[in-house]
């Protein structure tokens, strides 16, 4: 083996050498004394990693073409360590808690890993590396489910996302098998090749239909999507932002490469699926959330409506849909995050509250945070300007570039389906600046990696849809 081919794999190695540094860090360090330092190196390090992502990188490919990286994985790479960053940065007045400063080491070290997992996946050229990449991701997620175990249901989430987690990955190792079974090969460009010549069929379409199941457990589509709600409301409040835009991020940009580069030949079958996908994740999602009173309830729903309009993206099968989603999951990272984050403040200083009534009247007594959730509620919505505008506009007009009338049928429901999403965020608006309460929650006093978080998330929310910088990077590395 030649190992001078992992200096083609700059951000794994990097990821690798945070994990060790983190790890050797936690182990060193007494955990009796107040590690005020720790949170701080993380997040450099992590600052660094999305440095060194940002660089452009010509496509390479390592280990006899199982590793393959675009400049297209490398901007989604780059994305995904942002929103990493963003969310270690606002987990510190959590872990500072008395119950959890003890497992900051680990929260680090999980986090890590399975950010490591999905570049792994996002760079697989063979699906068996896909595999390994999603479990590096699926099993560590877990771990971090369950880190407050003892507290909130956590423990009970854990179990129906290791449950759920093991069914959808045994779908898709089933779906695998049909498709080596057609092919002969695991390779993608292989696949493809062989796929061209429209040999059994009907085994590699049906691979095709149980493998992308499979990924839609992981992204939260409709009807694979029973797990969320429970999960994300059990689920500690920082693992569960995590959880609702990095890891699906990372799976649907994922799904979308396969799908357009492997099973390019079965276009016609896996864009029907789409469609369905599509109608049944936005509309479903978007009736059932506005019946929730749990926020993070509430917010589980809207990641699956959102996993819809992101998936979008792909039926167009074209250049403008990979740029639109990347630039999606860009807006959807900072947007989401600034929700959760003011989320885990209430959280935090209203005895683990996370009723949708605990915010009546909040705008009286936390005039700020009110706003910022405000314009993170807005941008979901796709109210401009926005950057939700923005990115829904570049994801509906990736899709119509299929050109067909069931694509644009599609494109119409997600259109009313915006109308009705922007009732239930302005639900919350109602609860936080119209209703009143006669003990409305206290004045809340945020700490420095709470109010930096927000600043972040605020500048993308308003940035990302007044200037046009971030699209352009992105459809230059396309």
């Amino acid at each position: 083996m030649n190992y001078s081919q992992f200096l083609n794999m700059i951000p794994e190695a990097t990821l690798m050498a945070i994990l060790i540094i983190v790890f050797i860090a936690d182990f060193a360090s007494s955990r009796n004394s107040e590690r005020k330092w720790f949170n701080p190196l993380v997040c450099i390090l992590m600052l660094a990693q999305v440095i060194i992502n940002i660089f452009p990188q010509e496509p390479v490919s390592a280990f006899g073409g199982m590793y393959v990286t675009t400049s297209a994985v490398n901007v989604m790479k780059t994305i995904l360590a942002a929103g990493t960053l963003i969310v270690l940065i606002q987990s510190r007045k959590w872990l500072s808690r008395q119950d959890t400063s003890f497992k900051e080491g680990e929260f680090y070290m999980l986090t890590v890993s399975t950010l490591l997992g999905m570049n792994m996946m996002m760079s697989a050229g063979h699906f068996l590396m896909f595999f390994l990449g999603l479990e590096m991701a699926s099993v560590p997620m877990a771990c971090l489910v369950a880190l407050d175990k003892y507290r909130h249901n956590s423990a009970e989430a854990a179990a129906k996302f290791i449950l759920t987690a093991t069914f959808s990955s045994g779908i898709m190792l089933y779906g695998i098998s049909f498709i080596y079974g057609g092919v002969g090969t695991l390779y993608f460009d292989d696949v493809a090749t062989v796929l061209a010549q429209k040999q059994n069929l009907t085994m590699n379409v049906m691979g095709m239909v149980f493998f992308m199941s499979g990924l839609g457990f992981k992204i939260s589509l409709v009807p694979f999507h029973f797990w969320t709600a429970d999960t994300y409301q059990g689920a500690p409040t920082t693992v569960t932002g995590y959880l609702s835009v990095i890891s699906k991020g990372a799976a649907a940009f994922t799904l979308m490469a396969i799908l357009m580069k492997v099973f390019a030949p079965l276009t016609p079958y896996w864009t029907y699926v789409m469609y369905v996908l599509v109608v049944l994740s936005i509309t479903i999602a978007n009736l059932f959330a506005i019946r929730q009173k749990e926020l993070k309830r509430f917010m589980a729903f809207s990641s699956i409506s959102q996993a819809g309009y992101i998936m979008l993206a792909v039926i167009g099968d074209n250049a403008l849909g990979v740029a639109a989603l990347s630039y999606y999951v860009l807006v959807y990272v900072v947007a989401n995050l600034a929700v959760f984050t003011v989320i885990s403040v209430v959280e935090e200083n209203n005895n683990g509250v996370t009723k949708m009534d605990a915010y009546n009247g909040f705008y009286t007594t936390n005039p700020k945070l009110s706003l910022l959730m405000t314009f993170a509620l807005f941008s979901l919505g796709g109210i401009p300007p926005f950057a939700g505008m923005f990115s829904k506009f570049f994801v509906f007009m990736a899709a119509l570039e299929e050109g067909s009338v069931l694509t644009h049928i599609v494109v119409f429901v997600a259109l009313i389906n915006t109308v009705i999403s922007l009732y239930y965020y302005l639900l919350i608006v109602k609860a936080m600046y119209i209703k009143s309460a006669e003990n409305p929650l206290p004045t809340f006093k945020s700490d420095c990696n709470t109010k930096l978080a927000l600043a972040i998330c605020t500048a993308g929310v308003l940035l990302c849809g007044v200037c046009s910088f971030f699209y352009d990077w992105i459809w230059a590395s396309i």
